[in-house]
């Protein structure tokens, strides 16, 4: 009988004894606690943090017999038990300053029933050095603190200064014992994803190293193409049974969905979501797993504050400060966004220092394209779907009536207070559907400054569409003429159909559209 796939799995103790497969860290793990002492990674949701700060605890508590037959085993003769203090800041909603500091006082409760207590520690941060000091003391050897999701408290105030205020002084000074107590701690590990910089929590920590964009550590998480290959052989061939395809025809299809990650800017190998990986395995088929697990409504909020235009989002590159760390007085939704696992690092621009930026896989763009449908159009999520094969149905059928009818009712959903911001949800509107329909018809599309044209492809059409703001439709139909931006299809022996339209800000949709077959 084969391991079973550890699906949701964090306890690194259940999934060694319990029969689980295992993607062997630990070598990258001994690395990591033998060349440095504080630590900070950022990775995205489920992308196994939370299991690899639990196989550092095993390591700190010296369980050794968990690390038979793995890589640390011929790496680690000493394997001493140190006190660890682990701290999992996941398990809340953090909707209120009271929230952040009940949870705080659970965890320090529970270690001062192991390692007392004195009455006149009264804030969280004084206890807080106070238990560590007395763990040192106690067991005479160095203090092990990790540290889940730090950041989640801040996440969820995003769109609240106030709150995030509140809570960024609270894990500051909480955070801060970290530096007072140097002399007690072995070793410090904090994750989550994001990491917010300048005035926050990170301010004081000066020694903690960030190896978030660390070539060395850039699979310390996650799946690679070798792992994928040496531990997953059977489960790939039972997937493509099920799906009927070559074996590979199915690593194709897994590189499409769930590769792609990149955290450096050096050409080192993609990273596989593990979490949607596995869940291919466990259930036969091609899926959008790591969107079904929600999607952080923190980050529509952000692009409607910075009222971010979406036709940019595959385009955008930025330079490192961006992407290392979100300012908590900034909209810009691009730190977020990224670190956050939407998009990845596409390519580097070395004379300027530029990180060029996309979705890293098919599940991620369809997914976050899918997720925003209903916060810039009339469309509920559950109808996207319905919606997305009516306009597809139109182009193959040739019934471009039909289509910018359904183009209306998609942009009617334009709220008041956007209203001078007309023209960049019209963008955004337009790539949302063309990025969906993308995945059915062949669209080739572009923006600049304002402007979108669209070229869509079918067995039998091909469109050709120009859009006006605030001008006419004859105009758009004449433009496409007078560039001839049908000449290269006159070849081609499918039906071509120049479409003239423009967009109205006194009607608020399009106001006119012109057919030319």
């Amino acid at each position: 009988m084969g391991q079973k796939l550890p699906i949701g799995i964090q306890s690194f103790e259940d999934l060694r004894n319990k029969g689980f497969k295992y993607v062997d860290k630990s070598a990258i793990l001994y690395k990591l606690v033998t060349e440095g002492k504080y630590f900070f990674l950022s990775r995205p949701r489920r992308f196994g943090k939370s299991l690899f700060l639990n196989t550092l605890e095993s390591y700190f508590l010296g369980k050794r017999e968990l690390f038979d037959g793995l890589a640390i085993a011929e790496l680690e003769h000493d394997w001493t038990e140190y006190p660890v203090l682990h701290l999992d800041l996941n398990t809340e909603k953090y909707d209120g300053p009271i929230v952040l500091h009940n949870k705080l006082n659970t965890s320090l409760s529970r270690w001062e029933s192991l390692y007392g207590s004195d009455e006149h520690e009264k804030s969280l941060a004084t206890r807080f050095e106070g238990i560590i000091r007395r763990a040192y003391e106690k067991t005479g050897r160095q203090v092990v603190i990790l540290v889940d999701e730090y950041d989640k408290p801040l996440l969820q105030a995003i769109g609240n200064p106030e709150l995030q205020e509140a809570y960024r002084a609270t894990l500051k000074g909480f955070y801060g014992a970290l530096k007072s107590m140097d002399g007690c701690i072995r070793f410090a590990f904090l994750t989550g994803v994001t990491k917010f910089g300048k005035v926050s929590v990170f301010s004081d920590l000066n020694n903690l190293r960030d190896i978030s964009m660390d070539a060395a550590y850039h699979d310390i998480c996650g799946i690679t193409e070798a792992e994928l290959s040496e531990n997953f052989q059977v489960e790939i061939s039972e997937l493509a049974s099920k799906l009927d395809k070559t074996v590979e025809e199915t690593y194709s299809e897994l590189r499409e969905n769930y590769d792609g990650y990149h955290f450096h800017y050096r050409d080192l190998p993609g990273i596989y979501n593990p979490f949607s990986l596995l869940n291919a395995f466990a259930k036969g088929e091609i899926g959008a797993y790591w969107f079904e697990t929600g999607t952080p409504t923190y980050l529509v909020e952000l692009l409607k504050i910075h009222q971010y235009n979406l036709s940019s989002i595959e385009n955008e590159e930025v330079v490192s400060d961006v992407l290392n760390s979100v300012d908590i007085a900034s909209t810009n939704p691009l730190p977020v966004i990224y670190q956050s696992g939407y998009l990845t690092i596409k390519g580097y621009d070395k004379e300027f220092g530029l990180y060029k930026l996309g979705f890293p896989n098919r599940e991620v763009r369809e997914g976050f394209v899918r997720f925003l449908i209903p916060s810039y159009t009339n469309v509920d999520e559950v109808g996207s779907g319905f919606e997305i094969s009516r306009f597809v149905r139109s182009l193959r059928e040739g019934d471009i009536e039909g289509f910018m009818e359904r183009l209306q009712s998609f942009l009617s959903a334009c709220p008041y207070e956007l209203e001078p911001e007309q023209e960049r949800h019209f963008q955004s509107v337009m790539y949302i559907l063309t990025a969906l329909c993308g995945y059915y018809v062949e669209i080739e599309s572009h923006t600049n400054k304002g402007r979108m044209d669209m070229t869509v492809k079918t067995k039998n059409y091909i469109y050709i569409f120009e859009f006006k703001f605030n001008k006419s439709a004859e105009e758009a139909l004449q433009q496409i003429n007078e560039k001839g931006y049908a000449e290269r299809f006159l070849t081609d022996g499918r039906n071509i159909i120049k479409v003239g339209v423009n967009y109205s800000t006194v009607c608020r949709n399009i106001d006119k559209w012109i057919v030319e077959a």
